[in-house]
């Protein structure tokens, strides 16, 4: 069991503004540099380091250096679930918290799978389909959930990783779907070009494409708009 010292560790290596803001960065998936994720924060560079050092130390971010280069990244998706948890408590009891941009809202990416309105529409179709199981902290992929993913070329092999898990999702304040499942789902998705994503941010684009294989597939309705 964690100890309540750990606890508040990590909670004070999150609960900076700077930090916070560095860690939302990272939420798409990206490794950046220091300078990138500084001036995301808006501090001085110098003042940078010693904030993801402190990061790092908590175990939230880990670092990779590739050339003269040094890059930052969440250390897993588990880090960035726990955030993606954390952000939809912060804009339950703070409603203005909650994104504000309607392309956020939308669709986006949760480190490596997808989040928003379509991710939670597709978890919706999926339980109301008999294809997916969830209660609490679990979720399991149907026989029938398995043959529609795997019609679609999306499959996940059994590993370290949770296979399939639900994630809280920042806006909709209901599950989306996490794990290895929902990290292959994303990236199949952008694979056949039904989502494509935003320069500079972690919105997705939903493609006219996108738009007849959710419905094609999934029985989705219009979700832009």
């Amino acid at each position: 069991m964690v100890s309540t010292a750990a606890l508040a560790g990590t909670a004070a290596a999150i609960g900076d503004p700077a930090r916070a803001s560095m860690l939302a960065a990272l939420m798409d998936g990206r490794a950046l540099t220091a300078a990138e994720l500084a001036r995301v924060a808006g501090i001085a560079p110098q003042t940078a380091s010693g904030h993801l050092a402190r990061l790092a130390d908590a175990g939230l971010i880990a670092q990779e250096k590739q050339g003269r280069h040094r890059y930052h990244r969440l250390a897993s998706a588990a880090v960035a679930e726990a955030l993606e948890g954390l952000m939809a408590l912060a804009g339950a009891t703070r409603p203005s918290t909650g994104p504000r941009d309607a392309e956020l809202r939308l669709a986006r990416t949760c480190y490596d799978h997808m989040a928003g309105r379509l991710a939670v529409s597709l978890v919706d179709s999926l339980l109301r389909r008999g294809h997916l199981l969830m209660e609490g902290e679990g979720a399991e992929l149907t026989a029938s959930g398995t043959a529609l993913l795997a019609e679609l070329g999306v499959a996940a092999r059994p590993g370290r990783r949770m296979l399939c898990r639900p994630c809280l999702d920042w806006s909709e304040r209901r599950p989306h779907l996490a794990g290895a499942i929902g990290a292959a789902l994303c990236s199949r998705c952008l694979e056949l070009g039904w989502v494509r994503r935003r320069d500079g941010t972690r919105a997705l684009a939903i493609t006219p494409a996108g738009e007849q294989g959710f419905r094609a597939a999934f029985g989705l309705g219009a979700l832009q708009g």
